[in-house]
């Protein structure tokens, strides 16, 4: 064995990789934590939050459902996520009240995913936490860091978005 590179293994806590990942996780749960407190938050919906029983992965939903509504497959695409992984995030989130599922007008087999009045609320209550989480990030790390930061997170999203549109 090499003891050598055994010892030298750092690099496995403070890759760039890991380093993205644990900053996401820290927004999201600035991002619910900023939602369980916000008064225009439904109280049962804030309850959950602070119970920790709404996720970042219940964000999914958040994120990627188009107001006009998507079809699961279109949805857990968008999320990078598995039919059946989305499948149940939006049963937990109709059951909450969030989403409701209706007849798809084009194929009566298919459902669309929409938004409720409840979830519209929720979604106002998201767009005012990530804004103040951005605001938060941008005094923590300085104004340079963070346009910096987000301008080269773009590009670099940016890039898989036009591979992954090729493929």
């Amino acid at each position: 064995m090499d003891t050598n590179y055994e010892k030298h293994q750092d690099w496995r806590q403070i890759h760039l990789g890991r380093l993205l990942g644990e900053a996401m996780r820290r927004f999201d749960k600035r991002v619910l934590n900023l939602m369980c407190n916000d008064p225009e938050v439904p109280l049962a919906l804030s309850n959950l939050a602070a119970r920790e029983q709404i996720s970042a992965a219940h964000i999914h939903i958040t994120r990627h459902l188009a107001m006009e509504g998507s079809r699961l497959t279109e949805l857990a695409q968008s999320a990078g996520v598995t039919k059946q992984g989305m499948g149940e995030l939006v049963n937990q989130c109709t059951a909450w009240g969030l989403v409701q599922r209706e007849n798809d007008p084009r194929d009566s087999r298919a459902k669309i995913i929409r938004f409720t009045p409840t979830g519209i609320s929720w979604l106002k209550a998201f767009e005012r936490a990530v804004r103040v989480a951005e605001q938060e990030f941008y005094f923590e790390v300085g104004r340079e860091v963070a346009t910096v930061t987000e301008l080269a997170l773009e590009v670099y999203t940016q890039e898989q978005l036009k591979q992954s549109t090729v493929a």
